[in-house]
C-alpha cells in the first residue's frame, strides 16, 4: 500500500504529541514567597496599597489630603474657605494652584541603615505622611528658603504645587492635632527612617543632630531607632541630607 507524504507527516506529528504528553514532569512546583508587611506601616491609612518584597516597602498613594482645604476645587466636598493667619502667624495669601489626584509610588528600605554618604533631599517628594500626602524639604526652590512661601500654607499647613501636588514642608497640623498627636509617628522619609512630631514624652524635642533626628526608643519601636522630628524652625523636617540611603518615588 502506498503511503502518502502527508500521511507520514501526520503519523510523525501524532507520535511527537503523544510522546510529549506521556512525559512525567520532574520539576518541583515553585512556592511563591509572601513577605509580611510590618504592622507599623498600617498606620499609613492614606495608602492605596502597601507591599513588601523583603528588601523594600512599596507604598502607593493618591497624595490627596483627607482634610479640608481652600485648595480643593469649590465643588469638592473637602473644599473650605480660609483666611486669617497660617504658619508662623503669617497672614494667609492663597497661591493660584489647586489639589488634584496623583499616583505616587514610594519605595523605601524595609531595614534602614545609616548611609556612608548622606544624599541631599530633592525638591519634590522626599517622604510620605500617614494620610498619603508627601513631605517636601525646607526649600521653596533650589536653596531658596520658605520665608515667603509659608504665607500660602492652608489651615493645616500644606499647599499644592503648580502641578497640583499637595504637600507638607512643615508640621502636618491635621495629623498632629486631629488624627494623632505632636509626639506621634507621622510618616517615613525615603530612606525608611520614621518621622515624628515636635514633641517627645510630652515635651518639645531637643538635641537633634545635623539631619534633624536622633536615636531613641519610641512607642512604635520599643528597641529604639533613628528617627526624624518635625519642628517649627528651619529645616522643619530634615536637615543636611538623608540619614540613611534613600529609596525612590515615582508617579
Amino acid at each position: 500500500m502506498k503511503i502518502s507524504t502527508q500521511e507520514i507527516i501526520g503519523f510523525i506529528t501524532t507520535v511527537f504529541i503523544l510522546s510529549g504528553c506521556s512525559k512525567t514532569s520532574t520539576t518541583n512546583p515553585v512556592t511563591p514567597v509572601i513577605y509580611t508587611v510590618p504592622a507599623v506601616y498600617s498606620k499609613i491609612y492614606g495608602a492605596t496599597s502597601i507591599t513588601s518584597d523583603g528588601t523594600y516597602i512599596t507604598i502607593k498613594t493618591t497624595g490627596t489630603p483627607d482634610h479640608k482645604s481652600v485648595y480643593y476645587p469649590i465643588a469638592n466636598t473637602l473644599y473650605e474657605a480660609f483666611s486669617g493667619t497660617t504658619f508662623d502667624s503669617r497672614t494667609f495669601v492663597k497661591n493660584p494652584n489647586s489639589i488634584a489626584t496623583q499616583n505616587f509610588t514610594f519605595k523605601i528600605p524595609l531595614n534602614p541603615v545609616v548611609a556612608t554618604n548622606h544624599a541631599s533631599t530633592p525638591l519634590g517628594a522626599m517622604g510620605v505622611s500617614l494620610n498619603g500626602v508627601p513631605f517636601f524639604n525646607q526649600y521653596a526652590g533650589p536653596n531658596q528658603p520658605l520665608t515667603n512661601e509659608v504665607m500660602s500654607f492652608d489651615k493645616y499647613w500644606g499647599h499644592p504645587t503648580a502641578t497640583s501636588q499637595y504637600h507638607y514642608h512643615v508640621e502636618p497640623l491635621y495629623l498632629t492635632t486631629v488624627k494623632a498627636t505632636k509626639s506621634s509617628l507621622l510618616g517615613f522619609l525615603l530612606d525608611g527612617f520614621p518621622v515624628y512630631g515636635p514633641e517627645e514624652n510630652g515635651a518639645a524635642v531637643t538635641g537633634l543632630d545635623a539631619y534633624h533626628g536622633h536615636t531613641s526608643v519610641t512607642a512604635d519601636y520599643p528597641n529604639g531607632i533613628y528617627h526624624y522630628h518635625i519642628t517649627n524652625t528651619d529645616p522643619y523636617i530634615n536637615g543636611n541630607g538623608y540619614y540613611g540611603t534613600p529609596g525612590t518615588v515615582t508617579q
